[in-house]
C-alpha cells in the first residue's frame, strides 16, 4: 500500500498513516495478493467519507461532558454486521431500540445521552484461532464480511480485498438512512408510531415505558403550550458511529487531513475501539490509533494490568484532551470486584479524567451443552449492577453501557423478563458470531439502568 507518509503526533516519535505497517498486527488478515489490496486501499482513499471531522469534534465535547458526569452514554448494536443486514428494515429497527432506550434513560438521569451505534462499520471481528476444523478440511477462520465469507469453502474463506470497498458502500447505504431517518421526524415524540413497543406490548415493563413515553411527550406539550414554541430540537436527535478498528487497511483508507484543522482523523466512523486482543502497546493497531484525532475507545478485561493501562494512557493520549479516551470495561460478573477497583485506582492516581463505560456482555458469554454461544441477562445485570456500586465507592463514576444488541425479535440470550430458556435458543438465532440483547432485553436493561441511577 502505498500513501504519502505525514509526520507529527505530539509524542515526538514520527507517525504516518503507513506507520503501523512497521509494527506487528495481531488479528490481521493474510491477503494473496498484495497489489490487489493497495489498489483497493487506494481506491476508497478517494472516495467521499462517510463521516466528518465537525462530527467527530462534536461527539469529543460530548464524551467530555459525560467524563465529568454531565451525560451518559449509550452504545449498542450488532456484534457483527453482515452486508446482508443492509436493508431498511434493521436498521430502523436497530434506531427504533437505541432512540428507546435513550428516552429511557433521559428520564432516569435526567441528562442528555449519547447515542452511539455499533454500525456503519462493524463488519470485522477477532477471532480465538486463524483457522476453523470441520471433520478433515481446516479453512481460514470467518472474520467478518469485510474480510472474507461465512461460507465454509476453501473460496470464501479466503480473504478478499475487495470486500473491503463493499464494506465502504454498504456502510456509506447505512448512514444515509440513519442521518434520513433522525433529520426527518423518527425521533419524533409526537409520532406514537415510532414509539410503539412491537412485539413487547405484553412485557411487563410495557406499562412503565409508555408511563415514560406519555410523561415525557406531556411535558413538551405543555411547555409548547406555554411559550407557543414547538420544540424542534427535540424532533431530531445525533446518533454517532462505532466500531472496532480492526481491519487497518480500512481504517487507513479513510484517514486524512481535512482543511482548517490540525491532525489526520479517521473518517470511516466517529469512534474506533482497540480490543484487548489488539492493544500490544508496540503493536500496530496501538501505533495506528496514536496518530489519530477522533476519541477512542479501549476495551478492557481481567488480564489487563495496571502498567499496560497506563502505557496505553501515555501512548494514546500523551496531551490528556478531555474526551480522548473512553475505557471500555468488560471483566465478567465473577471478576468485577476482583479486578476493576485496581484499574480505576491507577488512573486516578494517574490524575487522569476518562470515560468509564461498562460493557457487561462479552466478559459473561458461555456456551450451553449443545454448543450453543450464549449469555444469561442475570449475569449480564449483575456486572453492570456491580460496577455501578464499585465506581460510586471508589469515588469514580460510570458514564455508560456498551452492548451487543439488535431491534429484532432473537432469542440469543437466555434470561430477561420473556423467561428465554435453552430450548428457546433454536427458535430465532440469527446472530453469526456473538448473542445479542433482544428487543425486549435491551429495553429491560435501560429501565434497570434508569432505575439505578434515579435512586
Amino acid at each position: 500500500m502505498s500513501v504519502v507518509p505525514e509526520s507529527g503526533t505530539e509524542s515526538g516519535t514520527p507517525w504516518s498513516v503507513t506507520s503501523w505497517q512497521a509494527r506487528t498486527a495481531a488479528q490481521s488478515a493474510k491477503y494473496g495478493d498484495p497489489h490487489e489490496l493497495a489498489r483497493t486501499v487506494e481506491e476508497i482513499g478517494a472516495l467521499p467519507p462517510l463521516v466528518t471531522s465537525w462530527e467527530i469534534e462534536e461527539l469529543k465535547a460530548q464524551l467530555a461532558r459525560a467524563a465529568r458526569g454531565d451525560a451518559f452514554v449509550l452504545q449498542g448494536g450488532d456484534c457483527a454486521e453482515s452486508f446482508d443486514a443492509c436493508r431498511s428494515e434493521p436498521i430502523a429497527a436497530m434506531l427504533k431500540i437505541l432512540l428507546q432506550m435513550s428516552l429511557v434513560l433521559v428520564h432516569g438521569t435526567r441528562k442528555s445521552v449519547v447515542r452511539i451505534g455499533r454500525i456503519a462499520g462493524q463488519y470485522a471481528k477477532p477471532r480465538s484461532a486463524d483457522s476453523e476444523t470441520r471433520g478433515d478440511v481446516t479453512l481460514p477462520a470467518y472474520r467478518g464480511d469485510l474480510i472474507n465469507r461465512d461460507a465454509f469453502t476453501p473460496q470464501d474463506r479466503e480473504p478478499d480485498p475487495r470486500l473491503m470497498l463493499r464494506a465502504y458502500e454498504r456502510a456509506g447505504l447505512t448512514l444515509n438512512f440513519i442521518r434520513a431517518l433522525t433529520e426527518g421526524g423518527f425521533a419524533d415524540l409526537h409520532h406514537p408510531e415510532y414509539w410503539d413497543l412491537s412485539f413487547t406490548k405484553d412485557s411487563v415493563y410495557a406499562a412503565e415505558y409508555r408511563k415514560i413515553v406519555d410523561s415525557i411527550r406531556d411535558s413538551l406539550d405543555f411547555v409548547s403550550a406555554i411559550t407557543g414554541v414547538e420544540a424542534e430540537a427535540l424532533r431530531r436527535v445525533d446518533v454517532y458511529t462505532s466500531h472496532e478498528a480492526l481491519a487497518l487497511p480500512y481504517e487507513q483508507a479513510q484517514t486524512r487531513k481535512v482543511p482548517r484543522r490540525p491532525g489526520h482523523y479517521n473518517l470511516s466512523t466517529h469512534f474506533p475501539w482497540i480490543g484487548m486482543r489488539t492493544a500490544q502497546l508496540d503493536g500496530a493497531h496501538v501505533e495506528f490509533h496514536r496518530g489519530i484525532v477522533n476519541p477512542l475507545g479501549i476495551k478492557i478485561g481481567p488480564a489487563m494490568t495496571t502498567d499496560w493501562l497506563r502505557g496505553l494512557l501515555d501512548v494514546l493520549d500523551p496531551e490528556r484532551t478531555p474526551g480522548r479516551i473512553t475505557l471500555i470495561h468488560r471483566m465478567g460478573a465473577g471478576q468485577v470486584e476482583a479486578r476493576l477497583p485496581a484499574l480505576v485506582e491507577a488512573v486516578r492516581a494517574a490524575g487522569r479524567t476518562v470515560l468509564w463505560v461498562c460493557d457487561p456482555m462479552h466478559g459473561n458469554t458461555e456456551t450451553t451443552p449443545s454448543g450453543v454461544k450464549t449469555r444469561r441477562f442475570d449475569k449480564i445485570i449483575d456486572e453492570l449492577e456491580q460496577s455501578f456500586v464499585l465506581h460510586e465507592q471508589l469515588g469514580s463514576r460510570l458514564g455508560g453501557v456498551h452492548i451487543e444488541l439488535t431491534g429484532e425479535n432473537v432469542t440469543e440470550c437466555l434470561g430477561g423478563s420473556g423467561g428465554l430458556v435453552e430450548a428457546d435458543l433454536e427458535r430465532a438465532y440469527k446472530s453469526r458470531v456473538d448473542p445479542r440483547l433482544n428487543y425486549e432485553q435491551a429495553l429491560e436493561i435501560a429501565l434497570r439502568i434508569s432505575r439505578h441511577l434515579r435512586s
